[in-house]
């Protein structure tokens, strides 16, 4: 067969699968944002500053009269102020992406709406060192969780708690995490 004849028709698949309405239809409107501050739990004295968006992955995994178990997918950038220590380095920032799965009571109606949550994601670095810690480099996995409400007449915002942690899982030479406690503010729309 004409390697030419089999272009033509796998070519006006292509065409037509990418712009069929269900890829069309793909939604990239955030869901919620929030900003978080905190500081650190070990020696390293850090402050940490950060906006995040967040999309809701699905639909309600399963529901159990008021609550229910949800996911979604953050994606954020924080700033750590620190002072220089023996790596000369006072402050980097930091771009993270995770998959968040939370189970909480449905919010609305003007009543408090509880939460706990956790998430598991990836950090890239602009700096491998803060302070006098080497993370020896400028990548690392982060794990938090997370305990809160969802408030307001249609439960449009949310007050949390996170404890996270964050080291490079073994894949440098060292591996030294940092723990965080932060505070977040978030706005659903």
């Amino acid at each position: 067969m004409n390697r030419t004849a089999l272009f033509g028709p796998l070519a006006g698949l292509l065409l037509t699968a990418g712009t069929s309405p269900s890829v069309l239809a793909l939604d990239l409107t955030p869901t919620a944002m929030s900003v978080e501050g905190g500081t650190t739990e070990d020696r390293v004295d850090a402050d940490r500053f950060g906006f995040t968006l967040r999309w809701d992955l699905a639909q309600p995994w399963f529901t159990v009269g008021d609550w229910r178990f949800t996911s979604y997918l953050e994606a954020g950038v924080n700033y750590w102020d620190s002072t220089k220590g023996r790596s000369g380095e006072d402050s980097l920032v930091d771009f993270h992406l995770t998959p968040v799965f939370r189970y909480e009571m449905k919010a609305g109606g003007g009543a408090i709406a509880p939460f706990v949550e956790g998430g598991v994601g990836v950090h890239l670095y602009t700096e491998d060192a803060l302070n006098d810690k080497d993370f020896d480099i400028p990548f690392a996995f982060g794990s938090h969780l997370g305990v809160g409400a969802r408030f307001g007449a249609n439960g449009e915002y949310e007050l949390m708690y996170r404890y996270q942690h964050q080291s490079n899982a073994g894949l440098g030479d060292k591996n030294p995490g940092i723990n965080f406690h932060l505070v977040s503010l978030g706005l659903h729309f």
